[in-house]
């Protein structure tokens, strides 16, 4: 087990991935457990869409985790269109009483809802542990080694550890901006890059409104969980396998594509912190969503992206809308000066 581990660790470019674990039987996972079914320690989340071909990497990797204390697997399923609901319904039967169902009839997302807005409010467990339908873990050992270090660092609200880009089975050479340090809680507010589907948390957040606006809605959880406590670097757990494929909304998307969907999360958080009175952030995420606006290619799609952007708020509160025009035409006046100034 330990060389096993220390070979996942260090993977490199080019070498192909470990396959997800074997799934623990439903009395081989339990029979360890010292405490009530009823009463989960962690509640795994995961989030699925369209994702026949990878969900049960990701259900065998949470069903291989060897623990002291109950876990619950709740899996979101947001009406995929595919064959994932029958292949979770399966696994479902087959572990009643650990894996259970959010099953959309209409796609919520398109609405402008976001997943967690239900799979949150049913976690039953101290921690929530998050991972996507389409990415898995290989650490037997990680919910264990994370809750112990939570139960023994109180000062803490999150750990998480490194991950690996993947495809077609072949390790990727992809930079990432994942921290692979501790982070205080003020640094946490700040929206780092973390590893989402390495991450534990206190289960301590709600889903406030602006929920529904934000792109990349781990960093907003990463945003709030900050005024919680810090955040942990645990190297010692072998990193997760992050999928890269064509339906990934965050790793098919091209790097301009990904500053819109920056600017949008960006512009939901400072509404957000300002709604809360809290200035020095709705300043901070303001100047970030100014910044992705100059960095987007091309002046047309950076008009758009503000437009678009801002646009979403009727939807989601006209008074919201009213703010948002009346705090953020800062930034279309710098777009309409540099579009002046390019023209000239």
């Amino acid at each position: 087990m330990e060389q096993q581990s220390r070979t996942e660790m260090s993977l490199k470019a080019g070498d192909p991935v470990p396959k997800s674990p074997r799934p623990c039987s439903e009395e081989e996972i339990t029979i360890g457990w010292e405490a009530d079914l009823d009463a989960p320690m962690v509640s795994v989340v995961c989030h699925t869409y369209n994702h026949e071909k990878f969900i049960a990497d990701a259900l065998n990797g949470f069903l291989a985790q060897v623990t002291t204390f109950p876990f619950e697997i709740i899996v979101h399923d947001d009406a995929s269109t595919d064959n994932t609901p029958e292949v979770i319904r399966k696994y479902a039967s087959r572990y009643p009483k650990i894996i259970r169902l959010i099953l959309q009839t209409e796609n919520i997302y398109q609405k402008g809802l976001r997943p967690p807005m239900f799979s949150f409010p049913k976690a039953r467990g101290k921690y929530i542990a998050f991972c996507e339908g389409d990415d898995y873990w290989i650490d037997k050992k990680k919910l264990e080694v994370q809750v112990s270090f939570l139960e023994n660092n109180p000062d803490y609200v999150l750990c998480y550890t490194d991950a690996v880009a993947f495809s077609s089975g072949v390790v990727l050479k992809r930079e990432s901006a994942a921290k692979k340090v501790d982070l205080s809680g003020d640094e946490l507010k700040k929206a780092p890059a973390i590893h989402t589907l390495t991450s534990c948390f206190r289960n301590v957040i709600d889903s406030p409104p602006e929920l529904s606006v934000v792109r990349y809605g781990d960093k907003f959880i990463w945003s709030r969980l900050g005024r919680y406590g810090k955040g942990k670097y645990l190297g010692s757990i072998a990193p997760s396998l992050y999928r890269v494929h064509p339906g990934g909304i965050h790793s098919s998307s091209t790097a301009p594509a990904r500053k819109v969907m920056d600017l949008q999360t960006y512009v939901a958080m400072a509404t957000y912190y300002k709604r809360l009175g809290e200035e020095d952030l709705y300043v901070y995420f303001l100047d970030q969503s100014i910044r992705q606006v100059y960095d987007i290619e091309g002046v047309g799609s950076s008009f758009v992206a503000v437009v678009r952007c801002l646009s979403r708020w009727w939807d989601f509160s006209r008074k919201g809308m009213r703010f948002c025009f009346r705090k953020f035409r800062s930034i279309l006046y710098y777009f309409i000066r540099r579009n002046r100034a390019q023209e000239e």
